[in-house]
């Protein structure tokens, strides 16, 4: 770990899921060493979380962490934020205020003013935002990428991405589904949880982003606040047509999330249950399976036949962010930013508001 970059993380203590995989990712290649941390906003439970992850400093209150990192010559050079989404503003604000460089995790914030909030800190800060959109980092999405970016699949047609899950199909609470169903700190539900998951994924591949939406916006679940089914259509000013669908009451499904792109030359597909594996389908031709074994991101870590996935995805997210705070910013565009987020709020805010007018179109607007 000598060299490695000194993380904070606030959020991600006893029970949390999404910390857990941070820590994960960044120490998975040696490029951050965790060194301090808020992980909650009870002192005890801060210091036995601390403890647990063999933290070095244990914070109560981030502003406390954020005002002391800065002011010590080992402190902290970036922050991992893994709390619910309404904490997203205050905690980068925090840091982003303090010249610490944030990690976020996705989506951006709970609301737009939230979100408004953390772009008017970034814009005055020298520190950077990025944002944790890790399925893009699978070495076959950016494949997808890299072919649509040398006009592979000819003009773009149609596109239809999909994140179905079915945890949520009942009235159930645990910490992981009290937050996600509550307005208050999720902001949204499935849109915001998995929905802006699906839409990012789609305009890092396509490298276009939709400028209208219709969307059908249902909670299933009795006596739920939140979005739990999203049946969005999708129209980008290039002419072409998409469709979003999320769920997390769909029965059966455990991380459905996918995509397929059609040009009018070809057409691409990826599907996070066989992530390995990508088709390319050119017109009037038979379909192609292109594996790992053709990685020209240079993301694979392991040789061709050794299989790789979630975790993997979310450390080579964690090694470009490493890059960039070290001065090399050659692969910052696949990077997940400040820019994404906003965009994943427009996103949100768009689907809400056609929901609202039973699927009217709106203007989706960054």
């Amino acid at each position: 770990m000598k060299g490695a970059i000194p993380l904070g993380m606030v959020g991600g203590g006893e029970g949390a899921f999404i910390g857990a995989i941070h820590r994960i990712a960044a120490r998975m290649d040696g490029r951050f060493r965790l060194v301090a941390g808020a992980l909650s906003s009870d002192p005890d439970r801060a210091q036995a979380s601390a403890r647990a992850v063999g933290l070095d400093r244990s914070y109560s209150d981030f502003r406390e962490m954020a005002r002391a990192e800065a002011a010590r010559q080992d402190g902290i050079r970036a922050v991992s934020v893994v709390t619910p989404n309404h904490l997203h503003a205050p905690v980068a604000t925090a840091f982003l205020d303090a010249g610490i460089h944030v990690i976020c995790d996705k989506p951006l914030a709970a609301t737009p003013d939230q979100a408004r909030a953390i772009a008017d800190a970034a814009a005055r800060s020298t520190a950077r935002l990025f944002l944790t959109h890790n399925y893009c980092a699978h070495p076959m999405v950016r494949e997808a990428r890299a072919i649509v970016a040398e006009g592979g699949i000819g003009d773009l047609r149609l596109v239809q991405a999909e994140f179905l899950q079915g945890w949520l199909a009942d009235d159930t609470s645990s910490k992981q589904a009290d937050w996600r169903t509550d307005p208050g700190q999720a902001g949204a539900g499935a849109i915001g949880d998995i929905g802006t998951h699906a839409w990012q994924l789609a305009a890092f591949v396509t490298g276009q982003v939709p400028d209208r939406l219709s969307a059908d916006l249902s909670s299933m679940v009795p006596g739920r606040r939140v979005d739990d089914d999203a049946r969005i259509a999708l129209r980008y000013a290039s002419g072409a047509k998409g469709g979003l669908w999320c769920s997390q009451i769909a029965v059966g499904q455990e991380g459905g999330l996918s995509l397929r792109v059609f040009g009018t030359r070809a057409a691409l597909a990826w599907r996070l249950d066989d992530a390995e594996r990508l088709v390319f389908t050119p017109k009037g031709g038979p379909a192609q399976l292109l594996t790992r074994a053709r990685d020209r991101s240079a993301s694979s870590r392991t040789p061709t036949g050794h299989p790789e996935g979630y975790l993997e995805a979310f450390a080579n997210l964690y090694a470009d962010i490493a890059d960039v705070i070290g001065g090399d910013c050659r692969n910052e565009d696949r990077i997940p930013g400040l820019s994404d987020g906003l965009s994943g709020m427009a996103f949100i805010a768009a689907a809400q508001a056609s929901g609202a007018r039973d699927g009217a179109w709106v203007e989706v607007r960054p």
